[in-house]
């Protein structure tokens, strides 16, 4: 018998932007030249080496955000709990606003996420790089 979901994850991304910050495109613009703000690219691989990457921004793939913020985790990411401010995004916002809850319920509070995600910021001409190719 098929599994029967009780909430949506239309549900849940609107109920954690009611708890987290969500930054406008140039609210996160003038973020993204400021010294000690790390800006978290949570798109899977395949989206980065297609669309491109906010220039500078750390990819962490969405399914380690958690174990590389937490020091206690073998996977632990020193950028990421030093950074003075986190600013996720996804391609539209509804990934990065649960990762931002995820991140607050962790106990960090200097995490914000970006309203309409990679998608709107490429829509406003903010400055995009090619995401660097593995071998």
């Amino acid at each position: 018998m098929a599994q029967t979901i009780t909430t949506s994850v239309r549900d849940m991304v609107s109920a954690a932007t009611g708890e987290i910050e969500t930054l406008s495109l140039d609210d996160a613009k003038a973020l993204h030249a400021q010294g000690g703000v790390v800006f978290v690219d949570l798109r899977d691989v395949r989206e980065l080496g297609r669309d491109g990457k906010v220039a500078g921004a750390l990819h962490v793939p969405r399914g380690m955000l958690e174990f590389w913020v937490d020091p206690e985790s073998p996977y632990h990411n020193e950028t990421l709990s030093s950074a003075e401010r986190l600013v996720l995004f996804c391609a539209s916002g509804w990934r990065s606003a649960l990762a931002a809850k995820a991140l607050q319920e962790m106990g960090m509070e200097n995490v914000a996420h970006i309203s309409g995600g990679f998608t709107a910021w490429v829509k406003a001409g903010k400055s995009v790089e090619q995401a660097a190719r593995k071998s």
